[in-house]
């Protein structure tokens, strides 16, 4: 389980340091709001388009051969971005990095929920902690490589030595065995059926309602996170440190809320407890938005990042608890959703070129609303 955790830290670490640095690589390379979204969506894209089927050999073949080789080619995409000079550049460092990322940190999260498949929230809990912390420490370790004048690129390259290291350790490790398909017929054939029984998945109910919102709570997750930074550099107007600071502050106290998660899962539904979260950021985030100067956002964004806490445990885990046995299969209908949830990025990024970052922010709002409307209550639920 530490192995596995490791590697969430990692995957985390790197998000952190990418999302609060967008100031200062917007400003490096000369990028454009449309050009920032499409870095955020492409790649995402086309890994949705790439990471199923290494979803589905996870289930069907050799998956610690996956976790590993998706290692090797995670700390090639990280040396490419510490050494990009372009947007094009970039962009290609990035649509080495999602697929390589799926195969070395999504299996290694299946690997995990093979490992207690009673207890899926709770390890999802876990799992989360490991990547708040490797994201709030991604962030402070930016904003101190700013005060004392270390590049972005220097960090990136900084985790790609951190993640060989892993990769060591991780060798010696079963990460999920191999499934004994030695030959490549018999490995296509199971890859055709398992495909084709993850397609089938897509028309349960269940699964389509934790995908959906999945997509829709990433909007102030992942979504809130790409464009934090940008927006406290170009709507508040404060200084790239202090955007980072921004960041930690909103991750820092999130990580407080993901380790509270943990003993809270072992006494509330996580459903319940999403519900309340829910209604909170509902009211949180336009306050947000809406005060006025710096001190006062950094309190609101920081009670932002405490209630949305375990938004992505829960779901997830629901998700895996609805496809029991397919743990590589989640990751691959997983992609499929992310062909839609991949484009909210871009879209955000077109309509801050069109009316303005400040305005634009206001569509993450969909994602509360989303699971207000959409978590079933508890005899729905039964049913």
């Amino acid at each position: 389980m530490i192995v596995l955790l490791a590697i969430e830290f990692l995957d985390e670490f790197v998000f952190g340091i990418r999302e609060a640095g967008w100031p200062l690589i917007r400003d490096d390379l000369d990028l454009s709001y449309a050009q920032i979204g499409i870095l955020l969506s492409l790649p995402r894209l086309l890994g949705s388009v790439v990471e199923p089927p290494i979803g589905i050999l996870g289930d069907v073949w050799k998956r610690r051969w996956l976790i590993l080789s998706g290692g090797v080619v995670f700390v090639a995409a990280l040396v490419l971005i510490s050494a990009s000079q372009s947007f094009l550049y970039l962009l290609v460092a990035f649509i080495l990095f999602y697929p390589a990322s799926g195969a070395f940190v999504n299996l290694s999260q299946a690997t995990l929920m093979d490992s207690e498949t009673d207890r899926h929230e709770q390890n999802m809990a876990r799992w989360g902690f490991a990547g708040s912390l490797g994201v709030v420490l991604g962030a402070a370790v930016l904003g101190g490589a700013v005060l004392l004048g270390v590049g972005w690129r220097v960090l990136f390259l900084s985790s790609g030595v951190a993640t060989v290291f892993v990769l060591v350790v991780a060798r010696g490790m079963p990460l999920g065995g191999d499934s004994g398909i030695g030959q490549s017929g018999a490995m296509a054939k199971d890859l055709k059926q398992g495909i084709f029984d993850a397609l089938g998945t897509l028309r349960k109910a269940p699964v389509l309602r934790w995908l959906v919102l999945l997509e829709f709570s990433d909007l102030m997750l992942d979504g809130l996170h790409g464009y934090l930074a940008l927006y406290f550099v170009d709507v508040v107007g404060t200084a790239p440190a202090n955007a980072a600071m921004g960041v930690a502050v909103w991750t820092g106290v999130g990580l407080v809320g993901d380790v509270l998660l943990i003993p809270l899962l072992e006494r509330v539904r996580g459903l319940t407890y999403l519900r309340f979260s829910a209604a909170a950021e509902l009211l949180l985030y336009p306050a947000f938005l809406l005060a006025p100067g710096l001190w006062p956002k950094l309190v609101i964004v920081g009670v932002l990042g405490f209630a949305n806490a375990g938004w992505y445990s829960v779901l997830k885990g629901k998700l895996y608890s609805s496809m029991p046995g397919q743990s590589g299969a989640v990751m691959a209908v997983g992609d499929v959703s992310a062909l839609f949830g991949g484009l909210i990025p871009l879209g955000i990024g077109i309509a801050a070129r069109t009316w303005g970052l400040g305005a634009a922010m206001w569509l993450l709002l969909a994602g509360p609303v989303a699971l207000l409307v959409g978590i079933p209550r508890q005899r729905k639920l039964a049913s």
